[in-house]
Parts: structure tokens; sequence; C-alpha cells
């Protein structure tokens, strides 16, 4: 008997080298709310699955529910109802300014640049940076450039702007910033009406990624007579924010290092959904105004950093990547960021 029971002892031990360390005979069941415009079949709640059905193997069953109003997903967020949530990076900033800062006009340019970004912010050293007031950053999810759509294509120059309706999401201080600099008119939006508000002409203008315009119907705004402004203002990105103590330690590294090889993906899609653009959308601003462009989107991010809204270490950590990347920028000299 001692034999058999000395046996049993070292074939657990044995087997306990080779399973998951948060596999357990009974998951733990937990709440993930996801943000999608588009709802249960949206691409948004369509990608989250696969996380799903991983984090089973971690011993989470993350039952999954979806939402179309972005405000009410974070308050349930907020008030603990969901264990989880999927946000955008500017809501994402009421709960982690360090990460909410991705999306500052201007701080990262390209999609190489936001690459390397999302990189450096993946890895295990840069975890203090992905928690803050209990909330922990579990992942990042890259949407692409965000463009001004315009109802009219005269207007083909961001001065061209002053005393135009311009659609703008309620808790997005930089576009706010921007509209109020430009002397464009703010129409309070959210991410549930901003469309709706474009396609029926309540507003002239409105911004996005060009993978919500399919998706929304953006079209319908743009018609014949409107367009897209050529010139990327910022990048977009949707967040995968937990409360930490409601997942087994390391959970967050997990999901952050699970959310890595899907940027080739999320990047192939961002790609894809521009090309799909009729040519005839695009307005190309002229060569001689993208230095000014450059320029005022800069004034734009650095009032708002002395405002405190974003993070310093985040916008040094983005002009440092994207100065390596063109180190004949104008701002690489620039000392106030």
């Amino acid at each position: 008997m001692k034999t058999l029971r000395q046996s049993l002892i070292r074939l657990l031990l044995v087997i306990s080298l080779f399973v998951p360390a948060y596999v357990s005979a009974d998951p733990v069941t937990r709440l993930f709310c996801v943000f999608d415009p588009v709802g249960q079949k949206g691409p948004l709640f369509n990608l989250m699955k696969e996380a799903q059905v991983i984090a089973l193997d971690w011993g989470i069953k993350l039952n999954m529910t979806a939402y179309t109003d972005e405000r009410v997903a974070e308050y349930d967020f907020r008030a603990k109802q969901c264990d989880a949530v999927l946000l955008t990076g500017t809501r994402a900033r009421n709960f982690n300014k360090f990460t909410g800062s991705l999306e500052a006009m201007g701080a990262i340019p390209s999609t190489q640049v936001m690459r390397s970004v999302l990189h450096t912010l993946m890895q295990p050293k840069a975890y203090p940076l992905l928690v803050e007031n209990d909330v922990e950053v579990a992942g990042i999810y890259p949407a692409g450039a965000i463009y001004l759509l315009t109802r009219d294509r005269t207007v083909d120059h961001v001065t061209k702007l002053q005393g135009l309706r311009v659609a703008t999401l309620e808790n997005d201080d930089a576009s706010l910033a921007m509209v109020r600099r430009v002397g464009g008119t703010v129409v309070q939006a959210s991410t549930a009406t901003f469309a709706g508000l474009f396609n029926n002409g309540s507003v002239d203008i409105a911004y996005a990624p060009l993978v919500a315009f399919e998706p929304l119907e953006l079209e319908k705004g743009v018609k014949s007579s409107g367009g897209i402004f050529n010139y990327p203002i910022a990048q977009m990105n949707f967040q995968m924010l937990i409360h930490p103590g409601r997942f087994p330690p390391g959970f967050g590294q997990k999901a952050r290092e699970l959310a890595i090889p899907k940027f080739d993906d999320a990047f192939d899609i961002v790609a894809k959904a521009e090309l799909r653009i009729p040519s005839r959308y695009w307005i190309n601003p002229e060569d001689e105004n993208e230095g000014a462009y450059d320029e005022m989107l800069k004034e734009v991010r650095l009032s708002l950093l002395d405002k405190g809204v974003y993070h310093p270490k985040a916008l040094k950590l983005f002009k440092h990547i994207r100065c390596k990347d063109k180190s004949n920028q104008a701002d690489c000299s620039d000392p106030r960021e």
C-alpha cells in the first residue's frame, strides 16, 4: 500500500508539469463585456471569441456580452458588473492615462510606428505602466489611422472647417481641442451616434478609422459630393481592461501575449479596408501644407499634455520611436515633448 501511494504521488507530480497553470476541474466564470458598434455579429466581438476559447484552457470561462453603446459598457465595468471590457483607446483613457495616450493626435503617424509601440507595451517590463487604480490593460488591438470625412469635398484644407458642424465624441478631449482650434462647431456625439449624424447631414464633418467605413455605411454621408481627407490625425485602438483581482495571477500578461500574434491580422484588416475605399473619395492635401498640419497637431498634443490629459512618459516613448523611424522630422528636436 505504501508503494502504491508513493507511485500515485509521483504520477501526480509528473502530470502537474504538463498541465497549464490555470486549468482547474471547475473553471471560474467571468463576464467579458465587448463594445462592438455592430453588436454580436461585429468583427470585434468575433475576434474576442478566440480569447474566450483560450481562456477556458487557463481555467476561466469568459461569458461574453456585446454592447453597441460604449458608454454603457464603460459604466458597467466601472460598477464591476463586468470583470473585463473591450473599449476604444479614448474611453480606456478614463482608466489608464498611459495607454489612453495612444490616440494622441499626431503622436503615432504610421502603422510601422504603431506596431513598434504595441510590441514595446506588450512586454513584461511594461507591466507597471499598464496597471492604474486596480485596473489592468490586458491587451491592445490596433484599428487603423483616423481620418476626417466630409460631406463637401471642397473642404480640402483645415482652415475651411471654420463654422462647420463636426461630430465630436463627448469624452474625446483631443478632438474637442482640435475642433475649437480650427473654429469648427462641436456637435456632441458618441460611438453609437456619430455615423448617423454624419450620414443624415446633421453634421458636416466626422472622423473615423476606415475599418468603420463599410460597417457603419459612412459612404451614405460622403456620397458623390464628399470625401476623405488623406491625412491621418491619430491611431485608433481597442483595449481589453480587467479587474485583475478577479483573475488568476499572471492572466493579464498571458492575455497581452495572446494579442501580439493578432497585430498582423489587425493591420491586414485595416489595409484591406483602406484598399476598398473608392479612389474618387480621397482628398489629397497639398504637400507644402503637411508640415503645417503636423505642427498644428503637435500644438494640440502639447496643450493637452500640459492639462494632464496625456501621460508625459507615453508621449516621450512615442516620440522616441517615431523619431527613430524618421529622425529628420521637425518635432524631433523639440524638447517640450
